[in-house]
C-alpha cells in the first residue's frame, strides 16, 4: 500500500469524525497560539527596553561617588563628596576609551516664569552631555564653553518645561527664575518622551556645572560624572581605565576598596534582557503545557480510533496490509491531526499578538523561529503520542480483530 492511499485514507477517517477530530486539535491550537503569543510580548518587551537604552545611550557610563551600599545602610556624607572637578578634568584629558566626559550636578526646587511655576530640577553639566545622552537641540543653541567659565545664568530646557512655563510662546531670550536666581533660556531640547521606566525625559533643565555650582549649591564636589565609550564593545575597557584614574587622584592603596561606584548601560542592559529572558521562557513554559495537553489528548483519542476500528484493522491485514502499513495509517492521522491543530494555532496566534499591540499597546514581535519552532513541536508531539497507539494497531492479531465485537 503506497503512501497516497494511506494518506488518503487516514483522511477520510478524520472527515468521518470531524466533531471529534477537531476538539483533539483544540489543545495543540490553544498550545501553538499560547506559545506565539507569550514569545511575542516577551521579545517585543525585551527589543523595547533595548530600544529605550539606545536612546539613552547604550554605551554610556555613570560614576557615582561612594563605594557600594550593603546591607541599605547610609553612608558617611564625606563619602558622597569624593567626585572633583579634578576627576571630571584627568578623565576629559587622559581616557583612551571616552569618547565624552560630563560632570553632573543637580538642584531641585521651583521653575518660575512670570505667572506660571513648575517643580523641577536643574542639572549642572558639560558641553559633551547631550551626545553622552544621545540629546538634541531643537531650537535655539547650546551654551558654550565661555558660558562655564563665566558660570553664566543660561540654561537649555526639555518640551515639559516649555509646555508648563511659556505655553504658546516662544521661550528663547525669555527669563526663568529658579532659587531666586534667574536663568535665560538660550536652547529648547528636541521632545524623547517618556522611556521604559514611565519618567518624562523631557522634564530637564541644562545649566553650566560651573553656574549650579556656584550660584545654587555652593558645593566644590560633584555629584556624579557622565562619560561615553567610544563603542558598546570597548565600555569594559573603559570602564577599567576610568577606575585606575579615579584610584590614583584619589591615592587609593592596593587593599583600598574604590571610594566610587562606576555602572555602565552595559550592565543594565544585561540585567534588564536576562530578567526578560527569564520572563519570556517562563511564559513558554507555561503556554507549552497546552502543547503536552493537547498531545495526550490526540494519544486518547488514537487508542478510542484503534478500539472502534478493531474489525476494520483485522479485515485490512486479512487482505494483506502488513502491519507496516496499518502503523503508517495511523501516525499519519496522529501527524494530519497535529499539523493541522498547529497551522490553525499559527494563525489564531499571529492574530491574538497584533491584537494585544493594538488592544493593549504593548510591544510585540513576532519571530520566524518561534513559530517554526512551535509548528515543529506540534509535529513531534503528534508523532510522539500517535506512535504508541498507531504501534498497538498494527500489533493486533488479524484473526483476533476480525472476532472482535
Amino acid at each position: 500500500m503506497n503512501g497516497t492511499n494511506l494518506f488518503k485514507i487516514a483522511l477520510r477517517a478524520l472527515a468521518n469524525n470531524k466533531l471529534r477530530s477537531f476538539l483533539t486539535m483544540l489543545g495543540i491550537i490553544i498550545g501553538v497560539a499560547s506559545v506565539i503569543t507569550m514569545l511575542a510580548i516577551g521579545q517585543g518587551s525585551k527589543r523595547s527596553i533595548q530600544a529605550q537604552i539606545s536612546e539613552m545611550g547604550s554605551n554610556m557610563i555613570m560614576i557615582h561617588p561612594g563605594g557600594e551600599r550593603r546591607g541599605g545602610v547610609r553612608m558617611d556624607p564625606s563619602e558622597m563628596q569624593t567626585l572633583k572637578l579634578t576627576d571630571y578634568e584627568s578623565l576629559r584629558d587622559e581616557t583612551n576609551f571616552l569618547s565624552a566626559v560630563s560632570p553632573n550636578v543637580n538642584s531641585s526646587g521651583q521653575l518660575i516664569a512670570g505667572n506660571n511655576n513648575y517643580p523641577s530640577s536643574v542639572s549642572g553639566v558639560g558641553l559633551d552631555y547631550l551626545e553622552i545622552r544621545q540629546l538634541t537641540v531643537e531650537q535655539g543653541e547650546m551654551f558654550t564653553e565661555q558660558d562655564i567659565q563665566t558660570s553664566a545664568k543660561v540654561c537649555v530646557i526639555g518640551k515639559t518645561i516649555v509646555d508648563n512655563l511659556f505655553p504658546g510662546r516662544d521661550p528663547i531670550g525669555q527669563t526663568i527664575r529658579f532659587n531666586q536666581v534667574p536663568f535665560r533660556v538660550v536652547g529648547v531640547l528636541k521632545s524623547k518622551g517618556y522611556n521604559s521606566m514611565g519618567m518624562d525625559q523631557d522634564d530637564i533643565v541644562l545649566a553650566p556645572y560651573s553656574t549650579v555650582m556656584k550660584r545654587l549649591l555652593a558645593q566644590t564636589y560633584l555629584e556624579s560624572i557622565y562619560a561615553s565609550a567610544l563603542s558598546e564593545d570597548m565600555t569594559d575597557y573603559a570602564t577599567e581605565e576610568v577606575s585606575e584614574i579615579l584610584r590614583r587622584n584619589h591615592k587609593l592603596k592596593a587593599e583600598d576598596a574604590d571610594d566610587f561606584n562606576i555602572r555602565s548601560q552595559e550592565e543594565l542592559s544585561s540585567m534588564l534582557n536576562s530578567t526578560t529572558d527569564l520572563m519570556t521562557t517562563l511564559l513558554a513554559c507555561i503556554a507549552g503545557i497546552s502543547l503536552v495537553v493537547g498531545g495526550i489528548g490526540i494519544m486518547n483519542i488514537m487508542y478510542v480510533s484503534v478500539t472502534e476500528r478493531t474489525r476494520e484493522i483485522g479485515l485490512r491485514m486479512s487482505v494483506g496490509a502488513r502491519g507496516v502499513d496499518i502503523l503508517s495509517q495511523f501516525l499519519i492521522e496522529a501527524i494530519l491531526i497535529s499539523i493541522t491543530g498547529g497551522l490553525i494555532g499559527v494563525i489564531i496566534g499571529c492574530g491574538a499578538s497584533v491584537i494585544v499591540k493594538n488592544v493593549a499597546h504593548w510591544p510585540i514581535y513576532i519571530q520566524t523561529w518561534s513559530v517554526l519552532l512551535s509548528f515543529a513541536v506540534c509535529t513531534v508531539t503528534g508523532v510522539f503520542f500517535g506512535w504508541y497507539p498507531a504501534k498497538k494497531a498494527a500489533d493486533l492479531d488479524p484473526i483476533e480483530a476480525i472476532r472482535y465485537e
